[in-house]
């Protein structure tokens, strides 16, 4: 017992110590020393620390590091962590452990993906953006197993190398964290590729000292000349690291001694005028390379990366780049997004929170696009996370995931079910939209209410397109079942009572249909009727079927009753073999919900469920209903329309037909009708497709031609 009381006091002393190095605040310091007190913190919770606090990252951030190896290695649950940590730092471990997620389908990448593991990645992206300080805390954690796997065996470091370098180093890359993006390359570059790793440290390593004094000097003379031109700038060597070395060896065919980069300077400029002076009075002493110049500056790469590179002929023939920037640009190259966490301090409803939340949810996005794009993510999670989803803002910067199409009411009930009851308005980014508005990825929406629930049926009409989602229209007809069952039952008998009546069925048989639709009395198949959730026509079909077949369809039974599908893509439920034709009128296609109405002596004709001509025949003779479905072995193609409205330019349509060829869609004709006026084109495409999926899929393509505004089917 003496001996173990020792040994935790030396780690005691040793924790203490070592927390006596870092520049933290007294709060922080005695909260990390409140930890400690609790847990056993190993090696790998200080680097973690290290790391962050180089960052500048906050104290929550750094009390989550500090426990999160812990937490891993004794496989707490998500109940155990809520339980031991507060709020904030219980939420920010479970958002690390939320990017677990993405790492389980990248290894799994070969594999389909099913819709649990869908839904994680969906999550993991929500909690990235929620708060970025969960993603800092993960590329920290994977460097420091980068560190660690060293000892471990060749096929382990290579598992985990291979991870860092697909999945951890393009991130840090796309949030312009460039302190943690280098050493998750270079780690991760060491043990993919040991011999060259090796071989280009000892060129670097044999040039090292002659290297060393030759950039000193030329940094001292270049240091003079900007003080002398009254240029306030600070001038030192920069590292170079072995993986950009590589990388621009393999990409631009050269040998180490052609490099221009392997001297290396870097000018912090006060301002960013200086910038540019700085710029000036190198190019007046030196000769530059004009291929070798890029202003980052005036074109920030896409992870917002500013600086100028430039290479000169330096003293001795010798190239050297040079990188110039600001100290706030220089800030914002080492730490990213991570130099911008305080806004969790600010007021959630500031804009400048917006702002970042933003420009991180573009990034991510970019990020998985890039991860998809490469192979290493399977395709249906470009098709369920990015293709089918918009990513909105609340006015409080929260972010919702909502299906492809989605409304400002599918957002209010989202919400909350009194929110969307109550809603009678909506702005997008301060501005009053309709209710049929579709929200794009980003849009900021705040949703107007009234003091009363006042849902519309109109709301539930599909063809309306006031909302989209299956958990709205759910909502709104649980509200409706409350509110006016009675209405709903009186409503619905007498109109179930009416169709029967005219069909020549006694109205009494309509308890006989409670078990085929589901209902456990036949006041409960009077309140669906009556409140749209079963379709009167549907009822009375079923009991024509059972009581009173009309004379045509019982000709046809009797002849064709020896299958129960059909020779094409139509299945007529319960007559076999009956002739079928898809409609003109609406063309619908493989995965549209369809109805069936039985012409005089043309057989069945199929229509999509919402075409407004099968409505208006059902209207006039209801008995002429029948179900119809998609046969599952259904083959071959089938025609429909699309429009494309788009911003008139040279090449479009060429562009179009690319798509379309790609996508591997027939093209059977094409009118374009351009408008001079407002510079727009209307074009109307004539397709063979396969299904409605495949029609969306090439809609989805469409939608990111250069000059695309919309895309969508119409009728013929």
């Amino acid at each position: 017992m003496v001996s173990i009381r020792k040994v935790h006091e030396q780690q005691t002393d040793s924790f203490q110590e070592w927390l006596g190095s870092l520049s933290l605040t007294d709060e922080c310091r005695q909260s990390l020393r409140d930890i400690a007190n609790t847990i056993d913190v190993p090696l790998m919770s200080r680097e973690m620390v290290e790391i962050l606090h180089e960052l500048h990252m906050d104290d929550e951030t750094l009390q989550a590091a500090l426990v999160l190896p812990v937490c891993e290695a004794e496989q707490w649950s998500d109940e155990a962590i809520g339980e031991k940590h507060n709020a904030a730092i219980s939420e920010l471990l479970l958002g690390v452990r939320r990017m677990d997620a993405i790492r389980n389908l990248h290894a799994n990448s070969k594999a389909r993906s099913d819709e649990a593991q869908i839904d994680n990645v969906r999550r993991m992206l929500l909690s990235m953006v929620q708060d970025v300080r969960a993603v800092v805390i993960k590329l920290a954690e994977r460097i420091c197993r980068l560190r660690q796997v060293k000892d471990e065996d060749e096929e382990t470091r290579v598992l985990i190398a291979k991870e860092c370098a697909s999945i951890y180093a393009p991130l840090a890359n796309r949030l312009g964290i460039g302190q943690l993006k280098w050493e998750l390359e270079d780690l991760s570059f060491r043990y993919l590729h040991p011999e060259t790793y090796k071989q280009i440290a000892g060129l670097l390593h044999e040039k090292r000292t002659d290297r060393e004094q030759y950039i000193d000097d030329f940094v001292a003379n270049l240091q003079a000349e900007l003080t002398r031109e009254n240029i306030k700038a600070e001038v030192y060597g920069r590292p170079k690291h072995i993986f950009s070395i590589w990388k621009k060896m393999q990409k631009k065919h050269l040998g180490f001694e052609q490099l221009f980069d392997i001297r290396a300077v870097r000018i912090i400029a006060e301002r960013l005028q200086d910038c540019y002076g700085a710029l000036g009075i190198v190019h007046a002493h030196f000769k530059h390379i004009p291929r070798e110049f890029d202003d980052y500056i005036a074109t920030p790469k896409p992870n917002g990366y500013q600086s100028i590179h430039t290479v000169i002929n330096g003293p001795q023939g010798k190239s050297i780049e040079i990188q110039i920037r600001t100290q706030q640009m220089h800030q914002d190259s080492e730490l990213g997004v991570a130099a911008h966490w305080k806004y969790k301090e600010g007021n959630h409803s500031s804009r400048s929170s917006y702002d970042e939340k933003i420009s991180w949810l573009r990034k991510i996005l970019a990020w998985q696009e890039e991860m998809a794009e490469s192979g290493d993510i399977v395709e249906e999670l470009r098709s369920q996370v990015f293709e089918d989803r918009v990513y909105v803002f609340t006015p409080r910067g929260d972010v919702v995931d909502l299906p492809m199409g989605s409304t400002p009411l599918d957002f209010a009930y989202y919400i909350h079910s009194n929110v969307g009851h109550r809603c009678i308005g909506a702005k997008v980014f301060g501005r009053i939209v309709p209710f049929t508005y579709q929200l794009q990825t980003g849009d900021q929406v705040d949703i107007l209410t009234g003091k009363r629930s006042n849902p519309s049926r109109d709301w539930m009409n599909p063809s309306l397109g006031y909302i989209h989602s299956s958990r709205a229209r759910a909502k709104i007809q649980t509200w409706f079942k409350k509110q006016d069952r009675d209405k709903n039952l009186q409503a619905g008998k007498e109109a179930l009572d009416k169709e029967l009546v005219r069909a020549h069925v006694d109205p009494k048989q309509a308890t006989e249909a409670c078990h085929k639709f589901n209902v456990s009395s036949v006041e409960d198949l009077y309140v669906a009727i009556g409140g749209g959730d079963i379709r009167i026509n549907q009822v009375v079909n079923f009991l024509l079927q059972l009581y009173a077949p009309p004379p045509e369809i019982d000709v046809r039974l009797k002849k064709r009753s020896s299958s129960k599908k059909s020779k094409d893509s139509i299945e007529v439920e319960g007559v076999g073999n009956l002739m079928t034709q898809l409609a003109g009128c609406c063309k619908p296609l493989p995965g549209d919900p369809i109805q069936g109405y039985i012409t005089q002596g043309r057989g069945v004709s199929v229509h999509k469920e919402d075409c407004e001509q099968l409505i208006h025949l059902l209207e006039e003779h209801p008995e002429r209903y029948i179900d119809v479905n998609w046969t599952s072995g259904h083959s071959g193609v089938f025609e429909t329309h699309v429009e494309v409205f788009c911003n008139d330019r040279d090449g479009l349509l060429r562009d179009i037909t690319t798509v379309l060829a790609n996508e591997k869609v027939g093209l059977l004709g094409v009118n374009s009708l351009s408008n001079s006026k407002d510079n727009t084109a209307k074009i109307q495409l004539k397709l063979e497709v396969k299904d409605l999926h495949s029609l969306a899929k090439m809609v989805s393509r469409l939608d990111k031609v250069n000059g695309v505004q919309s895309v969508r089917r119409v009728e013929a």
